[in-house]
């Protein structure tokens, strides 16, 4: 049988980069590898777009594998998506439906819950956006001290120096039916995150089925422990060849 297509899917204030180290090693075991770009946008715009993406990008199956919020975004992306087969969480969002990123992270100890939000992000406005709505990006030392706490310093800087904002609407913006109460899933979580804390990943894992792995890292565990994602990832991708 041929291999799934792997689409890995970024977060914010990211980008398809952000996947170097997991894509190399999945290509180099011959799977189809593709890291589409996240819009960042919200939601509503997000989901279409990857599915768009997948639908015209991949044949065969896919395992969906998404970052941080484009967790998120996989969850919507793969619901009535029959090319997708699995999905894989890597310190991601996997919300049921209803539920927004601040929702989610209100009251669970993140860095980014906080009474100002100006403390930790830089917030601006941008072209033809709804009213009121602005893009965020990460203050320098939100990067260094909650983000990438574990990367050397100067890939620490090229995130700051690198990201693609945000929007508020985004993390506001409610998800809808979740694609893991009909896929198999699995999870990396990472243990020094201190953008969604351990115990929340591992509620909404839990929550949604999935087969869990624990790693020694902070919300960026990809770049700094890749294997751990990669492992995952192929544990995934074995058992849609066994479907």
């Amino acid at each position: 049988m041929p291999k799934p297509t792997i689409v890995l899917v970024h977060g914010a204030w990211a980008d398809g980069s952000s996947w170097n180290a997991v894509a190399a090693a999945l290509r180099s075991q011959d799977f189809p590898v593709f890291t589409p770009p996240n819009l960042l946008r919200r939601v509503s715009i997000d989901a279409p777009y990857i599915a768009s993406f997948v639908a015209q990008r991949t044949s065969g199956p896919v395992v969906l594998v998404g970052h941080s919020y484009g967790g998120f975004v996989i969850t919507n992306a793969a619901s009535g998506n029959g090319d997708v087969r699995a999905l894989v969480y890597v310190d991601a969002f996997a919300p049921d439906e209803g539920e927004t990123v601040f929702q989610i992270l209100g009251g669970s100890g993140s860095a980014f819950d906080v009474p100002d939000p100006t403390t930790v992000f830089d917030l601006v406005g941008y072209p033809d956006g709804p009213d009121g709505d602005v893009e965020a990006f990460l203050k320098a030392p939100t990067v260094h001290d909650s983000f990438a706490q574990d990367l050397p310093e100067d890939d620490r800087w090229l995130i700051v120096e690198s990201q693609r904002p945000i929007t508020l609407s985004a993390n506001t913006t409610p998800s809808g039916p979740p694609a893991w109460k009909s896929l198999p899933s699995w999870a990396v979580v990472g243990t020094e995150d201190r953008v969604i804390p351990v115990a929340t990943q591992r509620h909404m894992a839990e929550r949604a089925g999935a087969t869990i792995t624990e790693v020694a890292g902070s919300h960026v565990s990809m770049v700094s422990n890749p294997q751990v994602t990669i492992d995952a990832i192929l544990a995934a991708a074995a058992a849609v060849g066994e479907g």
